[in-house]
């Protein structure tokens, strides 16, 4: 991994967040970041309740992101398992796990994705299902492509997967990006690079785990993710 920037100073809340909201390599940042100093809320009905997510909305295979279909998609077949946890190490229990990703030739099922890489009909990368009672998520997926996007010259995304995440709030929504363990595009990409804390970034990185791998059919990588906290997953910049 690169050296990372150093850390900003305060923003007159409280210490700049990390990734910060305007980071200079990635250059869209620039035009969502905000401009004035942020002001604290007092807290609402949202801060003090949890999110509840019934599970009869959430099919059977909704976390099969390779069925569904008429047939089943190109490309590697892999697991992605993991925990959600909050800031004390605790599961979040019965909380929604989402997860949006591009196919294996690198393109996403939307149409503002103009990428020239073939669409799969078998594959529409999206999937979604609850934690269980010990905060542990499952999804049967293809590992996606490397990408091109104009951030700018010769620009082009590591495979990653989107996740979004509840803790124990509406307020504790977590959106972030995983990504698999080798990949060299991890080093010049500036959407990682964005993390300057090294152990921080590392966290976005799954692991290899053969124990959840399924023999002859698919590799396994896990991926817990923290919400709140010191050593909370970092979100997306």
């Amino acid at each position: 991994m690169n050296s990372l920037d150093p850390a900003m100073t305060t923003n007159g809340v409280g210490v700049a967040p990390d990734p910060p909201y305007d980071y200079a390599p990635y250059r869209s940042t620039h035009l969502r970041a905000p401009k004035m100093p942020l002001q604290r809320l007092p807290a609402g009905a949202a801060d003090r309740y949890g999110p509840v997510f019934g599970p009869f909305p959430i099919g059977p295979t909704d976390n099969d992101l390779t069925a569904g279909q008429p047939g089943a998609p190109l490309g590697e077949r892999i697991i992605v398992a993991g925990r959600l946890l909050d800031q004390a190490g605790k599961p979040v229990r019965q909380q929604l796990v989402e997860i949006w990703q591009a196919n294996a030739a690198g393109r996403y099922w939307h149409q503002m994705d103009r990428h020239p890489a073939p669409l799969d009909p078998n594959f529409t990368g999206a999937g979604r299902c609850l934690t269980d009672d010990d905060g542990r998520y499952r999804f049967v997926t293809v590992k996606p492509g490397a990408y091109p996007w104009q951030n700018h010259a010769k620009a082009f995304r590591p495979a990653h997967i989107h996740f979004s995440v509840f803790g124990t709030s509406f307020v504790e929504r977590l959106v972030t990006q995983m990504y698999f363990p080798g990949d060299p595009l991890l080093e010049i990409d500036p959407i990682f690079q964005s993390v300057r804390d090294r152990a921080a970034a590392e966290r976005l990185v799954s692991k290899l785990d053969l124990s959840t791998t399924m023999d002859n059919w698919a590799l396994g990588y896990t991926f817990d993710i923290i919400v709140g906290g010191r050593a909370a997953t970092p979100p997306d910049p």
